[in-house]
């Protein structure tokens, strides 16, 4: 049931976070937004599995190739293109969606795949690309790249560079809110309004004319791009990449965080990144190489128990009164 008080709770969580370096500095403001940039990534999956009904088992192929991008732009190793934050972070964002929205038209068109099938495909698309990195020496290959400069904007040469905690966190949060209000808005817009659809019944929307496959590729890109975003702020903050977060363990980590805080829902994904995430820093420690076995046990819990997940019932907000009576996707998209 939906909450009367989702609104307030949705509100009162990002005041709260804003406010947040009152009480908190240095290491752990710094914590703080390494655990938004991991909210970021889940909230990048959870449009496309919560609103198309498409699970990628691979996600963290558009993480890492946005982490990678930004590395190799802020380092002038790519040629041709200017070694700064701007053209960095632009890279993380189109490389990723141009990838993302080719793979779902390659795999959306005709018959398609669907389903678990969509999964293997985009998780076996992950460990390939780790794999590639692993064995290209010119990206560091199994080491990674090293000594990732900081994000600096600016202009005319002068440049602020946003290591100083509190300043990345601005940074951090700016992206985590700019992301939650766009996708919220693409949410509760005719094309969110059909991608619902073609996740509740893609034959009915395909009977009524609707491009599915170009739908789809679609939600597809725009994932993929915010999935980069955050690998970008992951490369800036932790001055650093590896091959290790383009393959299965962020890939399954991000699907837990996801499913255990709620699919269909952006903030409930959000705050599942941020509450799992943190659970695992404390269950590595205590656990050792175990760990990741009870994770995995309280992701089948929450997944049997709570399909819904464990926030998504308190933080669902209510449609737009113009999508609350039941209309015909054509009806809407036609106004």
């Amino acid at each position: 049931m939906m909450s009367k008080y989702s609104f307030f709770l949705t509100t009162s969580f990002w005041v709260l976070i804003l406010i947040s370096p009152l009480f908190l500095e240095g290491w752990n403001l710094d914590l703080l937004s390494q655990l938004m940039i991991y909210g970021i990534f889940a909230m990048s999956l959870s449009f496309i599995w919560g609103q198309a009904g498409l699970l990628c088992f691979g996600h963290s192929l558009f993480f890492g190739i946005g982490a990678y991008a930004m590395a190799l732009a802020t380092k002038g190793m790519i040629p041709g293109v200017p070694d700064n934050s701007i053209s960095g972070l632009s890279l993380a964002i189109i490389l990723p969606a141009l990838i993302a929205g080719l793979l779902g038209l390659a795999l959306f068109k005709g018959r398609g795949l669907f389903g678990a099938y969509f999964g293997i495909v985009t998780l076996s698309a992950a460990v390939i690309a780790e794999r590639l990195a692993i064995n290209w020496s010119y990206i560091g290959g199994f080491n990674g790249i090293l000594d990732v400069p900081p994000i600096q904007l600016g202009w005319n040469e002068k440049y602020i560079e946003f290591y100083d905690p509190f300043l990345f966190f601005l940074i951090v949060f700016t992206a985590s809110f700019t992301t939650f209000f766009i996708l919220i808005r693409l949410e509760r817009s005719a094309f969110g309004t059909v991608l619902r659809g073609i996740r509740d019944n893609e034959k009915r929307a395909v009977f009524l004319g609707f491009e599915t496959a170009e739908y789809k590729a679609t939600a597809f890109a725009i994932s993929g791009a915010i999935a980069g975003l955050a690998g970008a702020l992951f490369a800036a903050q932790f001055a650093f990449v590896s091959p290790a977060i383009l393959g299965f363990a962020l890939a399954t980590e991000v699907l837990i965080w996801v499913a255990i805080g709620g699919k269909s829902v952006l903030l409930a994904a959000f705050i599942g990144a941020l509450t799992v995430k943190s659970v695992e820093n404390v269950l590595s420690d205590t656990l050792g190489q175990y760990w990741l076995l009870v994770l995995g046990l309280l992701f089948v819990l929450s997944v049997v128990a709570l399909p819904r997940g464990l926030l998504a019932p308190f933080l669902q907000l209510p449609l737009p009164s113009g999508l609350r009576k039941t209309k015909s996707i054509k009806k809407i998209l036609n106004k």
